[in-house]
């Protein structure tokens, strides 16, 4: 004998989201660097032509690109050698949905995200080729 009521033979699973955020792959039109920031190294400009021009950009309000301005400061001092920002910054772009994994945490989807998911059991020649950022990233990263 089990406790309490018998279960529905169909049940509706009531946890379903459906506010699930849909983004267009195209980059956005975005906005220009303001000269005012004082941005000095290419990698922060590098960053916020990224993000300025992200499919998460298109729904940005005012305050969202307050937060870019301020965190492009921060990769704009880590790119000049002050790493100790590396947490701020992976804290900050996740809450924009950053990788894969943050969009699915914010229920979020890029259109063509489902189609770079590595196919299972795929060898070393499916890894994806790093960029001269990343290879920037490291270096900084590995001389601190």
């Amino acid at each position: 004998m089990t406790r309490g009521p018998k279960p529905k033979e169909n049940a509706v699973r009531r946890n379903k989201h459906e506010h699930a955020q849909k983004l267009n792959a195209g980059a956005t039109e975005g906005r220009a660097l303001p000269p005012g920031l004082g941005i000095q190294s290419s990698g922060a400009r590098r960053f916020w032509k990224t993000w300025a021009t992200s499919p998460q950009a298109a729904k940005w309000a005012e305050t969202d690109w307050a937060e870019l301005e301020i965190t492009t400061k921060l990769v704009d001092a880590f790119y000049l050698g002050d790493t100790k920002h590396a947490g701020e910054i992976r804290q900050r772009v996740a809450k924009w949905g950053a990788t894969v994994e943050d969009r699915a945490r914010l229920r979020m989807t890029i259109d063509g995200d489902e189609d770079q998911a590595p196919e299972e059991g795929a060898g070393p020649e499916a890894a994806p080729q790093t960029s001269d950022m990343d290879e920037e990233l490291y270096r900084l990263l590995n001389d601190s």
